[in-house]
């Protein structure tokens, strides 16, 4: 008997597959966002200067697409890959690593329920800080216009904390022409202009994004708890996986051994019979 064996166990097609077609497009997805990222920081002379990342007094939005897509690139790699191949280790590794990111963010959900003035102001200085360092970089600067306009909001808690930001607070000694005022993004659009008015911030002190957020609290729970339970899926279907590769590993049948014994040389028509298996 040659070849190897197993005792009815097989791998799922289907779960393997849908692993590997659900994290390919993921690892695509996490070097994409990567490259975007490096772009943005050769583009502004990061690369060339790396000392400058700690320069932006703001949130530079750069490290967003490189941690979310570094992230995405790690997992994608070890899911894809794993089920591919059925390495149970990239499997456990990509279970493990998705696992402790659902851990860190059911962690930081109850401590912002627990701790929910502490986060309510951790929130507000870290928005504050990105006011005070809008027009020092441009992305900072696109993204907070992207949130206030999406959102409908304009700063954390109204638009008095644009006084914050140097070019927009209402001081005597500030010449500049948008003193007093927020930048467009905070203002309410007309169906009607084709065009932004980009000084329509001018002289104006909208809701905040406070507001917002509890205006549309059960819409943010709705996706963090979306994005909760696809973690648990994609866990789930790796672990079953694992389980089938393990069950056909520990069913395989290793080959007889072929046991040649040499006939004496006076053994001539029946050497046949000194050959066993």
């Amino acid at each position: 008997m040659s070849g190897n064996h197993y005792k009815g166990h097989e791998v799922s097609c289907c779960i393997k597959y849908f692993i590997f077609g659900f994290n390919i497009l993921f690892w695509l997805l996490g070097m994409a966002l990567v490259g975007i990222g490096l772009w943005a920081w050769s583009e502004k002379g990061v690369l060339s200067n790396i000392s400058s990342i700690t320069d932006l007094g703001g949130l530079d939005p750069v490290w967003l697409f490189m941690v979310v897509g570094g992230v995405m690139f790690i997992l994608g790699f070890a899911g894809c890959i794993g089920a591919l191949r059925e390495n149970t280790f990239l499997l456990k590794f990509f279970s493990v690593f998705l696992g402790i990111i659902f851990f860190l963010e059911m962690t930081t959900g109850v401590l912002a329920f627990v701790f929910k003035d502490w986060i309510k102001d951790q929130l507000n200085l870290f928005i504050n800080n990105n006011i005070r360092a809008y027009r020092d970089d441009i992305d900072l600067q696109n993204l907070i216009d992207f949130t206030q306009e999406y959102w409908d909001c304009c700063g954390a808690f109204g638009p008095d904390d644009w006084n914050l930001n140097i070019y927009f607070n209402c001081t005597d000694a500030n010449p500049s022409r948008e003193k007093c005022g927020v930048p467009f993004s905070c203002c309410t659009k007309d169906p009607a202009e084709d065009v932004i008015n980009t000084q329509c911030g001018y002289d104006v002190r909208a809701k905040s994004f406070e507001k917002w957020l509890q205006d549309n609290l059960t819409l943010v729970a709705g996706i963090f708890i979306g994005v909760a339970l696809l973690q648990i899926f994609g866990i789930c279907l790796a672990q079953n996986l694992v389980s089938d590769i393990e069950a056909v590993r520990a069913s395989w049948v290793p080959p007889l051994p072929i046991i040649t014994c040499r006939p004496p040389p006076h053994a001539g028509k029946n050497a046949s019979a000194y050959y066993h298996t």
